[in-house]
């Protein structure tokens, strides 16, 4: 999963108007954020076997502390409790969590069975392998990503023309990546520098959301109603 990850971002801001956008996408997308950095420090592993799936050519045979379900859980703990005390915003804690954990779940229906529960050779693995199957692929990050897209896009307004054409160039890079993505890095080492240009949509997320501005709730009555904080 690559598009629904920041799909999930993008909708998360009407549940949390006073977390950024940066910091939203950061959560969802934690646990490929993280994964390059531990593949090139040789903690986690992984092969290029071109062909492997028909959408993703990589094997992923060692990645317990990025891709576990119980390592998901301790990080989406760690930033959900580092995020409180720094902005004391309980709501927000608890959204940035939950988006890490989800990552995990999201990750399941495209993996091969190759995604642990926990870390050690003793964990089952689990994935559905919907990579190999091109339509489920695409239906799946399109329907998550796009769906996201318009509750966030109907939950903020453009302050200025950065908050509207940035929000656009942000959202066709996105496609243009997933859309690229299918091919064959050269090396693990290509692979993982090219994965850490994840971190660079953390900035440019929060740059985008600060020249946005949250939209009340419209109730039944037509009166315009702010969400409980």
């Amino acid at each position: 999963m690559f598009l629904g990850h920041y799909g999930l971002a993008f909708a998360a801001k009407r549940v949390a108007p006073r977390t950024s956008l940066g910091a939203l996408s950061f959560a969802a997308q934690f646990l490929d954020e993280l994964w390059p950095i531990l593949l090139l420090l040789g903690v986690e592993q992984v092969r290029i076997v071109p062909g492997y799936m028909i959408n993703s050519p990589l094997e992923f045979t060692n990645y317990p502390y990025s891709h576990s379900l119980l390592m998901s859980i301790v990080w989406a703990l760690l930033i959900g409790s580092v995020y409180y005390l720094l902005r004391r915003d309980r709501r927000g804690a608890w959204v940035l969590g939950l988006l890490v954990v989800s990552h995990w779940f999201l990750d399941v229906p495209m993996h091969a069975r190759d995604l642990p529960l926990w870390p050690g050779a003793s964990s089952p693995k689990v994935g559905w392998g919907w990579w190999n199957i091109t339509v489920l692929t695409y239906a799946a990050e399109l329907t998550i990503c796009l769906g996201g897209l318009s509750v966030y896009y109907r939950a903020t307004r453009a302050r200025d023309r950065i908050g509207s054409w940035g929000l656009w160039l942000y959202v066709i890079v996105l496609m243009a990546i997933f859309l690229s993505s299918n091919g064959a890095p050269s090396s693990v080492p290509v692979l993982a520098w090219s994965a850490l240009g994840l971190w660079l949509f953390v900035p440019w997320a929060w740059w985008v959301d600060k020249h946005r501005e949250f939209q009340p709730f419209v109730g039944n009555t037509g009166a315009l109603q702010r969400p409980p904080l």
